[in-house]
């Protein structure tokens, strides 16, 4: 049987791929440490397991004619800072170990935007692309290092040979985010008034079908050894916080805080997250050391040569406030004022 392989097929980005790949009647085998939460069809076979268990990673790509290697720590904070190396970078080592050895038609590794920004080092003008190189010792946390040093590996192997295309999605919502991870929580931080000031900073948000849809174009047209921004709508934390309240009927923040401020918070934030209460923070610092060099990507890459074509984000955020409300995600506010209903789409 040929099959392509998702790891982290059960992640948000992962869940979406499955559900695309199935739907234009491939087999699917998806390799993750826990079953897709929604059924994705019969076509679909399920296997346990860790990318740095480096037995069940070549079990598990045995007979794939595609891999796409997606599972990761997202987090930004983890209580074992060795945990983003363990998994994020040496189980990106088993995948590509495996790959070697069973040579699939192609292999896509999914990197991130936030490698493209470093501490000290910025690229010239205010937009990145994806000719900017950095050094591990200029990423701004264990988490960006990690997945640095993950891709930098994905990258030799492709220079030595191997059939792999690296994918760099932007922050990605949408429905479907089961595990919560960083964009979604913070957009639910803001709806269920958990966050009273914000950081104004510039980012970039993509659809997470559409970042799902664009690691299956990569594997179609993208070339050997070429990184590929999966990008959708510019904008800044302002922004993002006048849409939300537009949409959504309920006050956002209207207090900006500095830098320094906000590294502060975090810094505490963390130190209490670290040795007292265990539980992730709300501001970790990679966090806020990623927002201080404000960036906007270019996705023209994508759109040229993958033929992406990502939704609005206006229709992202309504299909996400939908998937919220319907998995009892927002709370009730003390203000009385009664939330419009998202619609599902436009």
């Amino acid at each position: 049987m040929t099959f392509s392989l998702v790891t982290g097929g059960s992640g948000f980005i992962g869940q979406h791929l499955v559900a695309l790949l199935s739907a234009r009647g491939e087999a699917v085998r998806v390799f993750d440490r826990r079953p897709p939460r929604r059924s994705a069809g019969s076509r679909v076979e399920f296997r346990h397991g860790d990318i740095s268990d480096a037995a069940a990673v070549d079990r598990a790509m045995a007979g794939a004619w595609r891999v796409y290697h997606l599972a990761a720590n997202p987090n930004l904070w983890a209580r074992d800072r060795k945990e983003f190396d363990r998994v994020n970078h040496r189980g990106t080592l088993n995948v590509l170990a495996a790959a070697a050895r069973h040579r699939p038609e192609r292999v896509v590794y999914t990197s991130t935007e936030s490698i493209l920004t470093g501490l000290r080092s910025r690229p010239a003008g205010d937009v990145v692309d994806e000719t900017v190189h950095l050094r591990a010792d200029d990423m701004p946390g264990p988490y960006c290092r990690s997945k640095f040093l993950a891709e930098a590996a994905a990258l030799e192997a492709a220079a030595g040979g191997l059939p792999l295309v690296v994918v760099n999605p932007t922050l990605p919502i949408g429905p479907g985010d089961d595990l919560l991870t960083p964009p979604s929580r913070m957009l639910l931080d803001f709806l269920n008034g958990r966050a009273p000031a914000y950081l104004d900073t510039a980012f970039n948000m993509i659809d997470v079908r559409d970042a799902a849809l664009g690691h299956l174009l990569a594997a179609e047209r993208g070339r050997n050894g070429r990184r590929y921004i999966l990008g959708g709508e510019n904008l800044t934390m302002t922004d993002l916080l006048a849409l939300l309240g537009e949409m959504s009927g309920r006050p956002m923040p209207r207090r900006r805080v500095p830098y320094w401020l906000a590294y502060a918070y975090s810094a505490l934030d963390e130190f209490l997250a670290d040795h007292v209460t265990g539980r992730p923070p709300r501001a970790p610092l990679t966090g806020v050391r990623l927002a201080r060099n404000a960036m906007h990507f270019d996705n023209s890459r994508a759109l040229a040569e993958l033929g992406l074509q990502p939704r609005p984000l206006r229709q992202s955020l309504a299909d996400a406030l939908a998937w919220f409300r319907a998995e009892g995600l927002l709370t009730e506010r003390g203000d009385g004022r009664r939330p419009v209903e998202a619609p599902a789409g436009e």
